[in-house]
């Protein structure tokens, strides 16, 4: 990028880390997003947990800087900071969640990270900078020379100069890097690890625009499935193939690697309980720096399989599509809040109704009536002459509504939802009107039961009558539906 004068007066009115650098309110944006989110590595914060760390933050500095520093509530700078204008905090929605979320936007991180590089550093090695400078060129030449002869060669060198240090050792001669050397490398290998941390949540942040894209592309799209699909998959081979796609996907699967994790784990114990690296007093998150980022690459994979959950929920929808009118109804919605996107309408857009309680006065409560106490005759019962067969008693009528469930869930598995009367044309009634009515009763976990009003329907069956002849049997209701 060329640093003229057009380009830097661009950044600094649109690019959000120069705007937060720029803004007065910077010192407390800093420090309490370094606080809650660079400092633990955390990725992604719910707004009730957020939102209570910054109230204590900002109770804390109005105890020193008046109750005037920051008036505003901690939900509306949060609110504030994750608007277009500032885009300092990304607001969001899992899914199936409806408690917004927040996540830093790489600008912000880029931001923090330059502020932390301007305290003096007690000791500024260089050495270990000029070697792994030295090494990248030797990686780089080595790994381009197409020559086997070369090849061989740089191998036999390497090869005897690893003998001649193996046959020092053996003499006695085994040099150790002294303390300067060790703080030297510590802190490029700290750096290192911050600056990794920083770039998982860009290439996240790249990953993110690609799903965003994909998605306004399938809110407006109108040609065939086909064509989408191809244009979509096109692209993300072109994210997957590209120099940065490449070079993530070597770096998880380097750090997958069960031999390298547990590698990891043993160097890091090493060199922490070095003398000279126990002076710098690291912090105690560096042990599980490796995991940090496992972490912050599952953020990412998490974004890139959002781009096949969204391709599979086009699919099902074409698929499965019963009502064109409400599906052209949301795509026309989503068309038009894209549109305004860019350019949100002023004023008031919706009124919504104050939550309000319901209260109910003492003196509106009824009071208390003493129960009715039955009054009970005593009669003496006289036996009777009246012959009455018993067996009705025992003519009892169970339906088995565990086979009425099966029946359901049976129904269900090839669609997601019946009604009644295409359940009893499946598999008649058997026991007529209580059977039916046992239908009403059940529910279980595995479907809901929804009653349509507004629809009747008419509901047939065969029976016997007194005589023990068949009869047709018809009951009206609403539409009974039982839904997966």
């Amino acid at each position: 990028m060329t640093l003229d004068y057009a380009t830097l007066d661009t950044l600094r009115t649109r690019n959000p880390a120069w705007r937060l650098l720029r803004s007065d309110h910077a010192p407390l944006v800093a420090s309490f997003l370094y606080r809650v989110f660079v400092a633990p590595n955390a990725r992604v914060m719910s707004e009730a947990d957020l939102a209570e760390a910054l109230e204590d933050e900002l109770y804390a500095l109005r105890l020193q800087l008046g109750e005037a520093a920051f008036p505003k509530p901690a939900l509306d700078y949060l609110n504030d900071w994750a608007s277009p204008d500032k885009g300092w905090l990304r607001k969001f929605y899992k899914p199936g969640s409806d408690e917004p979320q927040f996540d830093l936007t790489p600008a912000t991180e880029k931001a923090i990270a330059w502020l932390t590089q301007l305290s003096e550093r007690q000791f500024v090695g260089t050495e270990s900078r000029l070697l792994t400078l030295f090494d990248l060129l030797k990686q780089m030449r080595e790994g381009s020379e197409a020559d086997p002869a070369k090849r061989i060669a740089d191998l036999h060198k390497k090869r005897d100069e690893i003998d001649a240090e193996i046959a020092r050792v053996l003499a006695g001669d085994m040099p150790l890097l002294d303390d300067a050397a060790l703080k030297d490398r510590f802190q490029q290998f700290m750096q290192g690890a911050r600056d990794l941390l920083t770039d998982f949540r860009e290439v996240e942040h790249n990953f993110r625009q690609l799903d965003r894209r994909v998605r306004e592309r399938i809110a407006l799209w109108e040609g065939s499935k086909g064509a989408l699909l191809e244009e979509i998959m096109g692209e993300r081979d072109a994210i997957a193939d590209s120099d940065q796609g490449k070079s993530f996907r070597a770096f998880w699967e380097f750090l997958l690697s069960s031999r390298r994790q547990e590698e990891l784990t043993e160097l890091l114990e090493r060199v922490l309980q070095l003398p000279a690296v126990m002076a710098l007093q690291p912090d105690p998150r560096t042990r599980r720096v490796h995991y940090d980022w496992m972490e912050a690459g599952e953020h990412t994979q998490r974004t890139v399989a959002a781009l096949s959950q969204q391709l599979r929920r086009f699919l099902d929808d074409q698929a499965w599509l019963e009502n064109r009118r409400i599906m052209d109804i949301l795509h026309g919605i989503e068309s038009k809040a894209l549109a305004l996107r860019e350019a949100p309408p002023t004023g008031t857009v919706m009124e919504m109704a104050d939550a309000c309680a319901t209260i109910e006065l003492a003196m509106e409560r009824p009071l208390f009536t003493p129960p009715v106490k039955p009054v009970i005759t005593n009669l003496v019962l006289m036996a009777g002459d009246e012959d009455i067969d018993p067996s009705a008693l025992f003519d009892q009528v169970v339906v088995d509504k565990t086979r009425l469930t099966r029946h359901i869930r049976h129904a269900l598995q090839d669609r997601a939802q019946i009604s009644l009367r295409e359940l009893v044309a499946l598999q008649p009634l058997q026991q007529g009107l209580a059977e039916l009515v046992t239908y009403l009763q059940l529910g279980c976990d595995a479907f809901n039961i929804v009653v349509d009003e507004d629809t009747p329907e008419a509901i047939h069956w065969q029976a016997e009558d007194d005589r023990g002849e068949v009869v047709s049997r018809t009951a009206r209701l609403p539409r009974v539906i039982f839904m997966r």
